[in-house]
């Protein structure tokens, strides 16, 4: 609703010596109260604390959590404000130079990315006080221009950022703000926290900006405007647009001189008995070293280290349980996994968290080799010396810290065991030298030393740091480079104090090697390995490519130098902050008032009525406890995709459950412990070469494709009667409210605006059809929403009734959504109900079993197995764990297997993975080769029609591989399996 002008924008012909371009202003009809009205709309549909007034024009907040894609987003935001506007005009303020440079980069890696969507390029530079020249292009050119700029630039005192306010004979006597300013630019501020002082909000100003969209993790309290848009830590961990967090602690739990000194790494589980690897000290020819080495029950400290008088009194191990990863010693003294007792200091801590960041990179970097994924990891250390030294020559010599890390580093390796189809890996280890996988980064002196960065903001403790900037973040494509002859380095050492604009997306591993008393906060600290990962080719390894293995792949480990529960603890406290405006806590209030779509996409307003309905549905079916808090039941049921609601409240189930989700759950944010996952699958190269195996895996493991092939003139008759019955377009409603206030009880009162009463509202229908001005291709638009023809479309526009089409006039874009939302339901049932699938040639390759990594806490979430393909099972439910205890101990089961997430039928309506492929000794059952789905309700109106669907194309499928000898079904218990085969 935009004046576009001609050719969208008009030229600026103030200055006879000047012709520019630059953004149109919002008409004047577009009054205030319109455009708050609109915000406040786009708060409540994103559950957001609606607005009672606009904060300038225009203030727009969007809070977005580290690591989510910010820069691509607002880059995003400008070609679509330009597609739909015409505005061409921007200006990006960052902070600091680390910010600038790494927007800068954005802008060039997504070029060719959104010249291909949009079928143009912005023309992007730095803002330099010695290169006036392109502002003149900025203000110029007709093309989508950005200036990005560090707010110094404009707002510090030195002579450099005064010649934006100066007049230049250079610039032929023009201020270049005055340039800027008649462009009436978009101003988009990244991280404004750490922009926004009261100078920096005054010289802003100047930049005369049409609006000013503020973008950023942590924005301060008093400085959130117009908010319309939020991402917090939260969402972005629920949905996976983050790494997800673990943490190995190190925990102290005893230091006298009298103890023997021992630090438990792990407990190892196998088929065999269990073992611990423990480090302890030994005597050595020349004085005490530490060694580790991996030991079982029996195993005698005295007697192997030498006979050191500390380990005398009932240093034998008596127990290893794997089930709490502990280990007893005769004397009672117990470990758990990251425990540490004797004597030691802190060099030796220091010590261990190198060790575990090279075990933890190793693992990784084992389980991502064949993905071609790089692993990096991240030392974060206080003082340059602990890492590089210089003699009086100025030669560079070990710090510390990088002689512990090339120790450990060799050991590590030369105690690693070989495994089958590690070949490629093992060269590529053997390729890098200790000395040659580490570097340092940090400032260079004029010397061309390594030195320590200042602090730029002393409260927060962060550095500005160019030079190591440089070496980090403009050399990040080759930090991510694989080939060990470019770029060996995978262990960086840099300092703590890095802020904003420091992570690399290949960060797996972040160690903070901090001092005594050193205060670094946590959230930053995980921050700067947050992002998702890249492939050699680039490409983001998010939920588009990797589905439900998001944070299978994506996982950050946190060496933490205290205990797993201080840390969690301490993260946690930090995030609750973050999101402190979230509800704590289900209770009538949380719905009453708020928007939410049914079934057909109608919005209804929660009234006091329906809000007890809600509130009682969710207690009796257990997804909320006593006191308001939301149970795992719900979060069980919602990842099972079978949430039960009431009849009275189902049909706006998605509302409900979006409402649900912006509750805070501690439990959710909870980082995983690292020690906690002992359990590493691993397949039984015996049951999978079993002739039942071998004959189940040829039945199934055919593709297939499937064809479509409907009756278009069933779609426009099934169309028209859906559209007649539940297309329903909500007229726009004006509201007329009165109310008084008869007293004050308190300045509480005032303050919650409770002393003014409603006494009477009244509504009435605005009869003001859409502004003719506006076109709208209908039948365009629907094409779009449906993939139907657009012959198609006018059979079902011109055969809906009159009163049903005349909605269109009162507000289109409404009924367009809602119409195409129900002809898409008319088409994927069709879709279904005439779906064909044919076997290709293509089939599975065993390897789906072999390559992926499934890790478990056994007694939590894994057990051990004996008829299972692998040696144990993961399971996601009771009902699952219950499941396959039964099948387990039958004995008519020859082998079955959890089938992974690499086995999948194709669908219309996206990827489908069975849960149990099952194989029984011949002449016990009716179906030997079965294909079982577990779901916690036989009910299928019950099932979400989503998965009724899958389910459907499930069983087509294994028709048309098997021809009938492989049997599908949905079964709730063993006993219903064993039901359909006695």
């Amino acid at each position: 609703m935009m004046d576009r002008g001609s050719g969208y924008q008009y030229s600026i012909t103030d200055d006879v010596d000047f012709t520019g371009w630059n953004n149109m202003k919002v008409i004047p009809e577009l009054t205030d109260s319109v455009v708050l009205e609109q915000i406040q709309k786009i708060q409540r549909t994103n559950q957001i604390k609606q607005s009672d007034k606009l904060e300038g024009k225009y203030n727009l907040t969007i809070e977005m959590e580290t690591g989510v894609g910010k820069t691509y987003t607002y880059i995003k935001t400008m070609y679509e404000l330009n597609k739909h506007y015409g505005w061409s005009k921007f200006i990006v303020v960052v902070p600091s130079i680390a910010i600038r440079e790494g927007v800068y980069k954005s802008f060039q890696m997504t070029q060719e990315h959104f010249a291909e969507e949009y079928g143009k390029k912005i023309r992007f530079f730095i803002y330099n006080s010695a290169q006036l020249t392109e502002i003149d292009r900025f203000a110029s050119d007709s093309s989508i221009n950005v200036m990005i700029i560090n707010s110094q630039a404009f707002n510090a005192k030195g002579k450099d950022a005064r010649r934006i306010y100066m007049k230049l004979d250079e610039f032929r006597s023009r201020r270049p703000i005055d340039i800027i300013a008649k462009t009436n630019p978009i101003v988009i501020i990244d991280e404004p926290q750490s922009v926004e002082g009261k100078q920096t909000k005054k010289n802003l100003e100047e930049f005369n900006p049409l609006m000013t969209l503020r973008y950023s993790a942590t924005h301060k309290s008093d400085s959130i405007y117009n908010m319309v848009y939020r991402l917090d830590a939260m969402e972005a961990y629920n949905k996976k647009l983050v790494k997800k967090i673990s943490v190995k602690g190190i925990t102290e739990t005893g230091n006298t001189a009298t103890t023997g000194y021992v630090y438990l790494q792990s407990v190892n589980l196998s088929k065999a008995d269990p073992t611990a690897t423990i480090q302890f000290d030994m005597k050595g020819a020349t004085g005490l070293k530490k060694v580790t080495k991996t030991v079982g029950i029996g195993f005698n400290l005295y007697d192997n280290s030498g006979e050191l008088q500390e380990y005398k009194d009932g240093y034998v191990i008596k127990f290893i349980d794997g089930r709490d990863d502990s280990i007893e010693f005769l004397n009672g003294t117990k470990l758990f996994a990251g425990d540490v007792i004797g004597k030691y200091d802190e060099d030796q801590l220091r010590r261990i968290q190198i060790r575990e960041t090279i075990l933890s990179h190793i693992e990784r970097e084992r389980q991502l080799f064949s993905k071609g994924i790089k692993v990096l990891s991240l030392f974060f250390i206080d003082e340059v010396k602990n890492y590089r030294e210089y003699d009086e020559a100025g030669n560079q010599t070990n710090g510390k810290y990088a002689d512990m890390f090339e120790e450990e580093y060799k050991d590590v390796l030369d105690n690693m065991q070989r495994e089958i189809g590690d070949e490629e890996y093992f060269k590529y280890l053997e390729s890098i030298t200790a000395e040659s996988t580490h570097a340092g980064y940090f400032s260079i002196d004029k010397k061309g030393r390594m030195t320590d960065s200042k602090l730029s903001d002393k409260k927060e403790k962060t550095s500005d740091d160019i030079d190591a900037y440089d070496l980090i973040m403009k050399n990040k494509e080759l930090l991510l480079e694989r080939d060990p002859n470019r770029s060996p380095v995978r262990f960086i050492f840099s300092h703590s104090a890095l802020r904003e604009g420091w992570d690399n997306p290949n960060v797996f591993q972040i160690c903070t090697l901090k001092q005594s008393g050193s205060d670094v906060r946590k959230r930053q600290e995980v921050g700067r390995g947050l992002r998702l990962c890249v492939n050699q080719d680039g490409e983001r390894m998010d939920a588009n490519v990797l589905g439900e293995d998001v944070h299978n792949i994506n996982v950050l480990t946190v060496i933490a130098s205290e205990s797993y529960d201080q840390f969690a603890k301490g993260l946690q406290t930090e995030i609750a902050e973050a999101v402190a405006d979230r509800p704590r806590k289900v209770e009538k209030s949380l719905f009453v008032g708020r928007t939410i779509p049914d079934n057909n996409g109608v919005d209804y307003i929660i009234d006091e009525d329906m809000a007890d309905d809600i509130q009682y549905s969710l207690i009796v079916e257990k997804y909320i406890d006593s006191k308001g808090q939301i149970t795992e039941k719900f979060y069980e049921d919602e990842k099972a995709d079978n949430l039960r609601f009431s009849e009275a409240v189902e049909a706006y189930a998605k509302g409900i459950i979006e409402i649900l989700k912006s509750v805070y759950d501690a439990k959710a944010m909870m980082p995983e412990d690292a020690r906690k996952n002992n359990i590493e699958l691993h397949v039984d190269q015996n049951k999978m070469a079993m002739p039942e195996f071998k004959e189940l895996w040829n039945k199934i493991n055919s593709k297939s494709v499937y064809v479509v092939d409907f009756d278009s003139d069933e779609l426009v008759k099934k169309s028209i009667a859906e559209l007649d019955a539940k297309l329903r377009v909500a007229k726009i409603r004006i509201t007329v409210q009165s109310g008084s206030m008869e007293k004050i009880d308190s300045k509480a009162q005032i303050a919650s605006g409770d002393a003014m009463k409603l006494e009477k509202t009244k509504e009435y229908d605005s009869t003001a059809a859409v502004s003719s001005s506006v076109t709208y291709d209908l039948v365009g638009k629907l094409v779009e929403a449906t993939g139907l023809t657009r012959k198609d479309i006018v059979r079902i526009l011109t055969g809906i009734q009159p009163s049903v089409f005349e909605q269109f006039k009162y507000n289109p874009e409404e009924f367009i959504i809602k119409a195409g939302n129900l002809i898409n339901e008319q088409k994927a049932t069709a879709i279904i109900e005439h779906i064909t699938y044919n076997v290709v040639d293509e089939k599975y390759d065993t390897d789906i079993f072999t390559e992926p990594t499934i890790k478990g806490k056994l007694g939590t979430n894994a057990m051990k197995a004996q008829r299972h393909l692998y040696d144990h099972i993961v399971y996601d439910s009771t009902n699952e764990k219950e499941f396959a205890e039964k099948l387990d101990t039958c004995e008519d089961v020859a082998v079955y297997v959890k089938l992974p997430n690499g086995f999948y039928i194709n669908t219309p309506v996206g990827h489908y993975n069975p849960d149990w492929a099952i194989s029984f000794k011949k002449g016990t059952v009716k179906h030997i080769y079965f294909i079982a789905e577990t779901k916690g309700s036989m009910d299928t109106m019950q099932l979400k029609k989503m998965e009724s669907s899958k389910i459907h194309c499930a069983r087509e499928h294994f028709k048309a591989i098997s021809s009938d000898s492989v049997k599908y079904d949905v079964v709730h218990t063993y006993e219903d399996l064993m039901d359909l085969l006695k």
